[in-house]
């Protein structure tokens, strides 16, 4: 063969590999997240962040995965004017297909209108304010978590159950911490509970002094707090410094590992804690997560609501597989979501694109940990909460 032919072939067997190579690439999707990644609730934040792109880790390693997706995160700093601008700037970016969005009450309810201006399917995943999904009636929201209208029927039923009969609350006075308190007193009402009571304080407040006060004199059982965690952490670490020695209730927005080191494991025992789904824990899907989350080695822990956010993003990249990379398709194909397997149970949505939980999960802290009460000390009996 002579040297012009054999190059010729060879060029013609390159062009051929090339061509191989183009044809087997697997197109790139963007899907973003958008959460609280500075700020008092960035642990939360940074915990779901890193599900998602667990997630997305996961499927990328899957050689029957149609597409490659990329995950572009935006932080909300859990405040509605940066989250609207952050959902405009995902919205308008028409190379994201869809996103696995916000933690904060507040930021989930101020941007429904954009995701739904845009045609940009989100799924809610930490957010518990009922109008985020209830609000509206907009396809492209959905949310894979409860609602705190679940969590605090339970909370309500079960403290009334353990035999305390008073309450004092405390609640931030944003949407998340008012709502919280609506909730709670109504169902605390129709469960025989009495609230003798009710202080709203704002997000940042440092001093408690003058609520706490108040709320020594009346001798409540349970201190019931409706807000997140650097607020519950001021407010627990003062009623100990003014001897308040009721029992400290918060709600899912406490649950945090957060939580616990802020307080110390002293101050924050047997504080408890309620959230939406199964105890993911004890799910085979959840010892899956928590063993890929460890082997990718976070500096940051998922936190609470880290499996809700690995959730969502497999529930959204499972659509896009099915339809492909069209943000329309995408909304009808989520809306179709029907007792799908998932490491935090069964999805199901509503028709507002509410995931149906049929489960709400006790917590309590017991010796420098969240553990589900059932399992832990407290639930046998062996240890008592304040006031039993």
């Amino acid at each position: 063969m002579s040297f012009r032919r054999a190059a010729v072939v060879s060029l013609a067997c390159c062009t051929l590999a090339l061509a191989a190579g183009a044809a087997g690439a697997k197109q790139t999707v963007k899907i973003t997240f958008i959460g609280p990644l500075t700020g008092g609730v960035s642990a939360n934040g940074i915990g779901g962040r890193n599900s998602a792109d667990l997630a997305v880790r996961l499927r990328n390693e899957d050689a029957k995965a149609k597409y490659t997706f990329e995950l572009v995160s935006l932080d909300d700093e859990c405040k509605p004017n940066i989250a609207v601008q952050m959902a405009t700037k995902a919205a308008a970016d028409n190379s994201i297909i869809g996103g696995v969005t916000h933690y904060c009450s507040v930021t989930a309810v101020a941007t429904v209108d954009t995701y739904h201006k845009f045609g940009l399917p989100v799924i809610v995943w930490g957010a518990v304010l009922p109008s985020v999904t209830y609000g509206n009636k907009h396809p492209e929201i959905h949310r894979v978590n409860g609602t705190m209208i679940n969590q605090n029927e339970v909370a309500a039923k079960f403290m009334t159950g353990l035999k305390y009969k008073k309450w004092v609350v405390i609640h931030d006075t944003t949407d998340y911490g008012k709502g919280h308190n609506q909730y709670f007193s109504e169902y605390l009402k129709k469960n025989g509970g009495q609230i003798v009571g009710t202080f709203g304080v704002t997000a940042d407040q440092q001093d408690f002094t003058t609520e706490l006060t108040k709320a020594k004199e009346l001798k409540p059982d349970v201190i019931y707090f409706g807000g997140l965690t650097p607020l519950g952490v001021r407010i627990r670490s003062q009623m100990e410094k003014l001897g308040i020695s009721a029992v400290f209730e918060g709600t899912s927005g406490i649950k945090s590992d957060a939580f616990v080191e802020g307080l110390g494991k002293g101050l924050a025992e047997g504080s408890l804690s309620f959230i939406e789904g199964a105890p993911w824990e004890k799910l085979p899907g959840g010892l899956f997560f928590t063993g890929k989350y460890s082997l990718q080695k976070y500096n940051e822990p998922p936190e609470a609501y880290g499996p809700f956010a690995f959730a969502a993003a497999n529930l959204l990249m499972d659509a896009i597989e099915k339809v492909g990379p069209n943000r329309k398709k995408v909304t009808e194909e989520l809306r179709k979501t029907k007792d799908r397997d998932s490491i935090i149970g069964k999805i199901t949505f509503d028709d507002h694109g509410q995931n149906i939980v049929p489960l709400i999960t006790k917590y309590v802290v017991q010796d420098g940990k969240w553990v589900v009460w059932e399992d832990s000390e407290y639930g046998s009996g062996k240890r008592k909460l304040k006031g039993q």
